[in-house]
């Protein structure tokens, strides 16, 4: 659960086994709003990046939720359950729709770290002089901000593919949105990672932004979905294809 300001958020939305028997589809979502009874902040985890981000336990003591807390509504509910009782199977999960056109929008965050730490690392270059040129002037350093430069554009253009599908209604046939995701999350980390080899011994120190944009970078490649995940969604819609 991700916790902001120091104290819990106002809403969380907890998954719970409503008919244990059917496994994950006997899982229903409720709202829990803030200051329910048993609702309590647990430990606060030390992160490697997004620190401004705060991140604890949420833990649930005989927490009480009213039934007109459950997300869908009973008669869904009920409707969803009575198919898996059945064997039948119902359209596809609402929760996983909502990744495929959310992650877009993550994988324009991760695209935004990386623009940054590429900027950073071509200012430095055209300013720092080594052997009475700008070290920009080296060829190992211009092709890696060419690689830099290229790879950031490849990862916008499939952001921009995905956020005009969906908000122009059409319907990801290949995964679109967990492909820009897979593509700006490893593009962040390897721009960073790239950012800090230019700047050399003040890439890795803190005077220099680029250390904290590579560990903010990393997440990317983790929540909503691991690049794992996203390369599972990808070759699945490609079979079903």
């Amino acid at each position: 659960m991700f916790i902001t300001n120091g104290g819990i958020a106002d809403v969380h939305v907890v998954v719970a086994a409503v008919d244990p028997e059917l496994g994950t589809r006997g899982q229903a979502s409720f709202v829990i709003g803030k200051g329910a009874k048993g609702l309590t902040q647990g430990k606060k985890e030390k992160k490697m990046g997004i620190r401004a981000s705060h991140t604890a336990e949420i833990l649930l003591d005989d927490v009480v939720v009213p039934a007109d807390q459950l997300l869908g509504g009973e008669e869904k509910l009920e409707a969803k359950l009575a198919r898996a009782r059945t064997g039948e199977h119902g359209r596809s999960s609402v929760a996983l729709k909502t990744f495929e056109t959310t992650r877009p929008v993550v994988g324009a965050q991760a695209l935004g770290i990386a623009r940054a730490a590429f900027e950073f690392a071509r200012d430095y270059a055209k300013e720092r002089i080594a052997f009475g040129k700008p070290i920009i002037e080296n060829q190992a350093i211009a092709f890696k901000l060419a690689d830099m430069a290229t790879e950031i554009e490849a990862a916008r253009m499939l952001v921009w593919r995905a956020l005009w599908m969906g908000r122009h209604g059409g319907e990801f046939k290949l995964a679109e949105g967990s492909m820009a995701k897979l593509k700006c999350g490893e593009v962040a980390v390897k721009v960073t990672e790239d950012a800090i080899q230019i700047l050399g011994g003040y890439g890795y120190i803190r005077d220099f932004p680029v250390e904290k944009w590579h560990r903010d970078a990393k997440i990317y490649t983790l929540f909503e979905g691991t690049s794992e995940i996203q390369r599972l969604v990808i070759s699945r819609a490609i079979a079903a294809g």
